[in-house]
């Protein structure tokens, strides 16, 4: 039997990198799929490639009025949801902290951040008249082992880093499980962003010396990840803070 087999799941940002791999792993494992994203386009094509199993929705998880009406959707379309994976984050280019605007300071906390809070509003008070739930929040490496010229996207994944831990302590009377997957950069649409630096080999070569397993991360990696800890396998566990980084936060 697939190990997510009847499970239910929303996943942000389904609409590539991660996310996909993400929604797609889910599928593999018999799950029904919420594909969330901000792009419209994007969130209709993964979940017309993963079948009858998956619905599209589009959604700015900054919103909460949005993130209401995407569980609500869920709800409507499988039913309640046992998984939800917010993956949906954004970054500022690798530069001095002091040239970020507030404008993006502030955007991205809300798309990183406070869309958690978002979404707790909306999902958990689902979950605890179900009686169970997994909630797993893409953080970071950069939120335990921060690489320089990303200092504020670094706190905002430090913050979901230790929300989750704190999450996982106040819903586990309600057998509602929280962790943190934290992996280390792959190649996704903020790759050159994350680098400050034009994409090239030489350029890359520099980021992947600090990977002990010399290489980036991949979506199967993540995906893999987020299996294990929505499956009953990982049953016991909660308030994980899971590097998946190949060796860099060592």
């Amino acid at each position: 039997m697939a190990v997510l087999d009847k499970k239910i799941a929303i996943v942000t940002g389904a609409g590539s990198g991660f996310g996909e791999g993400i929604a797609t792993a889910y599928i593999n494992e018999g799950a029904k799929v919420i594909v969330a994203d901000i792009n419209e386009a994007t969130a209709r094509r993964v979940a017309d490639a993963l079948g009858n199993n998956a619905s599209a929705f589009t959604v700015d998880v900054s919103n909460g009025e949005q993130v209401r009406a995407l569980v609500a959707h869920c709800v409507d379309t499988f039913g309640a949801p046992d998984i939800v994976v917010n993956n949906a984050a954004i970054t500022h280019k690798n530069q001095p902290m002091l040239d970020v605007d507030e404008a993006m300071f502030d955007r991205m906390f809300d798309v990183n951040v406070k869309s958690i809070y978002h979404m707790a509003q909306a999902v958990v008070p689902v979950m605890r008249q179900r009686g169970a739930g997994v909630i797993l929040n893409i953080g970071s490496t950069a939120g335990i082992r921060p690489r320089p010229g990303l200092s504020w996207y670094n706190a905002s994944k430090g913050a979901v880093n230790v929300l989750s831990k704190s999450m996982a302590v106040e819903l586990g009377p309600d057998n509602i499980r929280v962790n943190a997957i934290c992996p280390v950069m792959g190649i996704t649409g903020m790759f050159e962003l994350f680098m400050g630096l034009p994409d090239t080999p030489e350029n890359r070569a520099k980021f992947i010396s600090s990977i002990p397993l010399g290489r980036f991360s991949k979506p199967k990696d993540v995906a893999a990840a987020a299996v294990f800890l929505a499956s009953d396998a990982a049953a016991f566990m909660t308030g994980v803070e899971l590097p998946v980084d190949g060796g860099r936060t060592v």
